[in-house]
Formats: structure tokens, sequence, C-alpha cells
């Protein structure tokens, strides 16, 4: 199968997953709908940032993050209601999930979502469209040039003392999921593989903290958790900077 044929199979099948994950949503009939569609732009966009300088893999690329990024609140209080759940404050949580259910249907009805869906369903003939007019060379040698380039900024964010965990934490799961669409290309060891996903996990359990924190001026009732995150914020970001550390040192040798 050519680099083309793969690149259109797997958008393809990303579809059809993005589709089932919206048939969830808009049913309720799971928790994990939205984090699995989620992901799956994820992969889309993983597929497509290496070569955004062909502009139908641009205007797709766009289209799936501005689908994201408006998803993002909801994911993030899934996650809080899910700890909320957790240290039993469930009158809260029945609260929050019912304005969360009202926030999944307006996004539903988001002008972007269509947009994305629409612009994935034209995309594979305007991909032929391009192949047949000689537009699509090369496309072996951009994803590698845009994996090194992916490596070393990671690498220079790494060095850097005055670190931003934001930062890493983005350029990590940017590394990673460019690994996953390309692990042929990729150059990618099974080592540095297993710290890339340490790494992510640890910044991921700080971020978590992060941003609950952030969430204690808008409801007073969180309150009686507030002591709870601080000690898991400071230990997260320990695990982190260890976990970071091993990956410097992988990313270095």
């Amino acid at each position: 199968m050519s680099r083309l044929d793969n690149l259109i199979a797997t958008a393809l099948g990303l579809e059809v997953r993005l589709q089932a994950c919206l048939a969830r949503l808009q049913a309720g009939t799971d928790d994990e709908a939205l984090h699995d569609l989620r992901i799956a732009l994820r992969r889309l966009r993983s597929l497509l940032r290496p070569l955004r300088g062909i502009a139908l893999m641009a205007e797709l690329d766009a289209a799936a993050q501005a689908v994201g990024r408006l998803s993002s609140p909801l994911r993030d209080e899934e996650v809080l209601l899910a700890e909320i759940g957790r240290r039993g404050l469930e009158e809260l949580r029945s609260e929050r999930q019912q304005a969360l259910q009202q926030g999944y249907l307006l996004w539903l009805a988001r002008p972007e979502l269509a947009t994305l869906l629409q612009r994935l369903g034209a995309w594979p003939e305007g991909l032929r469209e391009q192949q047949r007019a000689g537009q699509l060379g090369r496309l072996d040698r951009r994803i590698r040039r845009h994996l090194r380039k992916q490596r070393k900024r990671l690498r220079e964010a790494l060095a850097d003392p005055a670190h931003d965990r934001h930062r890493l934490r983005l350029l990590i799961k940017r590394l990673r999921y460019a690994d996953e669409a390309y692990p042929e290309l990729s150059g990618v060891s099974a080592e540095l593989r297993a710290a890339l996903k340490a790494a992510q996990s640890a910044l991921g359990d700080w971020h978590d903290r992060w941003q609950w924190l952030l969430r204690l001026a808008e409801d007073s009732r969180l309150a009686s958790v507030e002591q709870a995150w601080r000690q898991e914020l400071l230990q997260a970001e320990q695990q982190a900077d260890r976990a970071l550390q091993v990956l410097d040192g992988i990313l270095g040798a």
C-alpha cells in the first residue's frame, strides 16, 4: 500500500470512529464517548500535522483542531467530576453532571463539528485529484523532516533550566502521537517510547491537579479537597521531574 493509500485508509477508519463516538454522545450511552472521540481527533491530527504544507491537509487539520479545542472544557469537566465523585461530593457531582449534559448538546450543535465532518468526507477524493496533478510528491520525506523537528524541539525544551511543564507536556504528546501515526518513519526506540509515555502520564497527573486548584475560585464547595489537591500537586511535580530527567537522558544519548 502506498503512503497516500495508507493515509486515506487510516483517515476513513478514524471517520467511522468519530461518527460512532458522536452517536454515543447523542444517545448518552456511556461516559467515555467524548474521551474516545478526542483520541480519534488526536490520531487524525497526528496523521495530518507533518503534511500541513499541503492545502487539503492544512484545512482538515484546522477543522479537527477547532473541534478538539471546543471539546477541551467538556473533557476537563468530565475528569473533575470523576475526581469529585471519588472524594464523595455526590451532590456537587450530580449538579455539575446536569450542566455537563447540556454542554454536550450545545457542543454537538456547533458548526465547527459539521465543518469537520464535511471536510473529512470530501478529503479522500481531493487527495486523489492532487495526486493526479502531481502535487503530492515526497510524502515520506516531509514526514521524516517533521518528526526530526519534533524531537529536536523536545530535546531543546528539556535542556532549558526554566522549562515550562505545560509546553513539555504538549511537545511530548506531539512526538508520541507522531510516532503512533508513523512508527515505521519515526525512529523512536522502545526505550524512548516507554519514557515518553511515562513522562506524559506524570505530567498529566500534575496538570489535572493544577487545573482542579484553579476551579476553587468558581465553587466554594471544592474547598474541602483543596489541601489534598495541593499535596498531590507537589507529589506529581516531583514524579514528573523524575520522569523528565529519565527522558532527557535517553533523548540526549
